[in-house]
């Protein structure tokens, strides 16, 4: 019996998309970026969190392309800022190296001091609540597969009928293999193993016919599946991206 919280588990996998982890990843993300867009930036438990993390640099970028609430994402970036300089600055002033001279030998503890602080920008710069909020939705989607795998009648079929899974996300699943019995990591990883080796031939033979079709000779060759191959290739080796643009191969499709 489907259950709610494997309805979009079986959509992804009955989408035509490449990847049906990528489907579930984008589509958490856009609830997650809506989210952070929305009511919520107001709430002082919301505010708490983003005065603190802020977003990734890919999230920053994807908030800001939404144009959607542009008072609401600079509300939350004033006082994000004032929050890192607030932890940063005072740091940075204390971490100025003195000089030495004739009365003032050298001292190296400025360089553990430096890169102290390098650190706790690096730290503060990467922290990102929707990264973190996606990690544990992917997590709990690959829970929900490998349930589904062993006990739901059908959706081995559905699994294997994939068109594949990108790489990073056949990581994911092959952990979660690692902690299924012997026998359901065997029908698993040769599902994984049947539709990725089909994909990773498809994508070989479009990505050199890409190339081939850039020699004169075969300018009145049909492009068949390969306008887009690059993009495809790329989503396939690194999962989705919204930079991974198709806009001007939408035709080959």
């Amino acid at each position: 019996m489907e259950r709610i919280y494997m309805i979009p588990v079986n959509d992804a996998y009955q989408s035509e998309c490449d990847c049906p982890l990528c489907e579930l990843a984008s589509k958490a993300e856009t609830n997650e970026l809506d989210y952070y867009l929305g009511p919520s930036l107001m709430e002082p438990d919301t505010r708490k969190i983003t005065n603190k993390t802020g977003f990734c640099p890919d999230h920053l970028g994807k908030l800001n392309r939404r144009e959607a609430n542009r008072l609401g994402l600079g509300l939350m970036l004033h006082t994000h800022l004032k929050d890192v300089n607030d932890d940063l600055m005072n740091v940075m002033k204390d971490s100025i190296p003195g000089k030495s001279s004739l009365f003032k030998g050298r001292s190296s503890d400025y360089k553990s001091k430096l890169t102290a602080l390098a650190d706790k920008i690096d730290k503060r710069t990467k922290e990102c609540p929707i990264c973190s909020k996606l990690n544990d939705s992917m997590g709990h989607y690959i829970e929900v597969i490998t349930y589904m795998f062993k006990h739901e009648d059908g959706f081995k079929e559905k699994f294997a009928g994939a068109k594949s899974h990108c790489l990073p996300h056949t990581a994911m699943l092959l952990r979660a293999a690692a902690k299924l019995s012997q026998n359901d990591a065997a029908d698993l990883v040769e599902a994984l193993y049947q539709n990725d080796g089909k994909y990773f031939s498809e994508l070989i033979d479009d990505v050199e016919w890409f190339t081939l079709k850039f020699d004169y000779r075969n300018n009145d060759k049909p492009w068949g599946n390969s306008k887009n191959a690059i993009q495809r290739s790329m989503r396939f080796l690194a999962s989705d991206r919204s930079d991974f643009d198709e806009k001007q191969s939408k035709g080959s499709k």
